[in-house]
């Protein structure tokens, strides 16, 4: 039986690295569900958060793997109890003068933002997980969604420790090369 897992891997801020990773994932033939990369509070280190529907024993191997590979630095399994995830859409919903009243209405219950208006239109933020934005658009379809984009999920380990603690390997900086 398969169940949704996350994923926070902390990697070497290097070209190539998410193409890597990503490979070894299809190369299992797993799909990816959400992919989420940026930078973290060390300039050398980036955090992937990896969001996979799979068995327990073939994400055992591929995380097995993903140790193996140079620039992979920790990998931890991020459970729902234990940490916080969200997520960001932007959606372009239809709304005219007789209906912008109600569209307003629900970007304020969702506690959403208004971040572009047109006469026919209207560009909304928000931002939580997958359930509320899932909420949200069915609250909006009636009115008709134009356009939508949704990042991955980005998620974070509740209480005072961080993946980082005690667990950052110095990464090699390359030395200056002196002037000929």
């Amino acid at each position: 039986m398969t169940s949704t897992h996350t994923l926070s891997v902390l990697v070497e801020n290097k070209p190539g690295v998410l193409a890597r990773i990503a490979g070894l994932f299809s190369r299992r033939g797993f799909n990816i569900d959400s992919l989420a990369v940026g930078p973290t509070e060390h300039p050398e280190v980036s955090r992937m958060t990896i969001v996979v529907n799979v068995d327990e024993s073939p994400l055992e191997q591929v995380t097995k793997q993903l140790n193996k590979l140079v620039e992979v630095i920790k990998i931890v399994e991020l459970d729902q109890a234990g940490s916080i995830d969200r997520e960001l859409m932007l959606v372009k919903v239809r709304a005219d003068a007789a209906t912008r009243g109600a569209v307003l209405d629900a970007v304020q219950l969702f506690r959403a933002k208004v971040v572009d208006v047109a006469p026919d239109a209207i560009t909304i933020q928000v931002t939580g997980n997958s359930d509320k934005l899932g909420d949200f658009l069915r609250v909006l379809e009636p009115f008709g969604i134009r356009e939508l984009v949704q990042s991955g999920m980005v998620a974070i380990g509740r209480g005072s420790r961080s993946i980082s603690e005690r667990s950052l390997r110095p990464v090699p900086v390359p030395a200056p090369v002196a002037a000929p």
